[in-house]
């Protein structure tokens, strides 16, 4: 069961405030200070450097994804892949608007504190890769690793899955897009160098605030921005297609920065860009404007009807097409914004399809050798 929940506990190094039940538990919890004052703030200095008080930051657990498949299909007709992979269930980034936070309800646990301290891998993804490509029938197509949480937080350091992953799909010579907001890509670039040259990999970085500050509040255990943009322009130098999603962004808080975050990505020498307009569905809204009232209680309000503008009036939007832009007068202005922006940067190129024509199964230790 998730744990207790509503009122706000500014935690070292984590996004979300609470740890609020998810909408599936059939009981709430509510914090309650217990007499000693351990949820009021304390002076700047007497207890960490953020000046708040216990509860201290949770610890992050790892525990066994007993999934069977390893390849989820979509039919969405707003995303350009059918076919993705997610190593991880939780993600110890924290992003506090993240909007795979709900998915942890259906595991019982909060979409708060839970989904970046209780997370869930596949250990033996690479295996399950291998088994699913070599099945007779199977059609090459991009896959999409990292739309959901992101294949290179914290613990990827340790577990090296998202490593094993991309050795596979070299090996099938099979053709994968990269979502990151983390310059650990930047280990990989020898096995996406090596898939570059055959044209079987496109990155892409998302970068939501240059204001470093504001990416530690907001995004506390993903790479600082110029630490992406850095990854950025390490991969382009190896050779790999980059882009920069300037995503999400979150109307009356960063999208004053969308022309400057496609400067800083072709500097880097990304070669493509894209914007997401930010979506707070479930409890991440609830989240989301908790973490508001804190951070920047000033343009809290301001924040959310702004959301709410570019949202017929609400907070997100799951309809097709709409809920990556948005809907009205403000979601039509940056689009127009975005446009000028990536022309004035030369960001507009397209994306180039990727090779599914060299796919191919390796031959396994043991195969009868092929007469042909």
């Amino acid at each position: 069961m998730a744990g207790s929940a509503h009122s706000p506990t500014r935690s070292p190094r984590r996004g979300a405030l609470s740890n609020r039940d998810g909408r599936f538990e059939p009981v709430r919890h509510e914090v309650e200070d217990d007499g000693w004052g351990t949820l009021e703030p304390v002076a700047e200095g007497d207890d960490d450097r953020d000046g708040w008080g216990p509860p201290p930051s949770p610890a992050t657990t790892v525990q066994v994804d007993a999934s069977r498949t390893i390849i989820s299909r979509n039919d969405s007709p707003d995303i350009p892949f059918d076919r993705s992979i997610n190593l991880y269930r939780g993600c110890e980034h924290g992003c506090v608007y993240c909007y795979a936070r709900p998915t942890h309800a259906y595991l019982g646990l909060s979409p708060g504190l839970d989904f970046e301290t209780r997370l869930f891998m596949k250990p033996d993804a690479a295996a399950q890769l291998d088994a699913a490509l070599r099945k007779p029938g199977y059609r090459p197509a991009p896959i999409a690793i990292g739309t959901n949480t992101d294949p290179y937080q914290p613990v990827e350091r340790r577990s090296q899955l998202m490593r094993e992953v991309l050795a596979v799909l070299s090996a099938f010579n099979h053709p994968v897009t990269i979502t990151t907001k983390s310059a650990m890509v930047e280990r990989d670039a020898d096995l996406l160098a090596d898939m570059a040259a055959r044209n079987l990999v496109g990155v892409a970085l998302s970068v939501t605030t240059l204001d470093r500050d504001l990416a530690r509040r907001m995004e506390p255990r993903a790479s600082p921005p110029a630490a992406r943009l850095r990854a950025v322009r390490t991969l382009s130098a190896a050779g790999v297609p980059v882009s920069v999603m300037a995503a999400p962004m979150i109307p009356g808080l960063t999208d004053h920065e969308l022309d400057r975050i496609l400067a800083a990505a072709a500097e880097a020498g990304a070669v493509q860009a894209d914007y997401i307009l930010v979506r707070l569905p479930l409890e991440v809204a609830d989240l989301f404007r908790e973490w508001l009232e804190t951070h920047v209680p000033d343009r809290a309000r301001r924040v959310m009807s702004r959301i709410a503008a570019m949202r017929a009036g609400a907070a997100s939007s799951s309809r097709f097409h709409d809920r990556m832009r948005g809907t009205g007068t403000e979601a039509q202005l940056l689009a127009q914004r975005f446009a000028v922006a990536a022309r004035r940067h030369g960001l507009t190129k397209r994306g180039h399809a990727l090779e599914c024509g060299r796919f191919a199964p390796p031959p396994r230790p043991g195969d009868q050798l092929s007469l042909f």
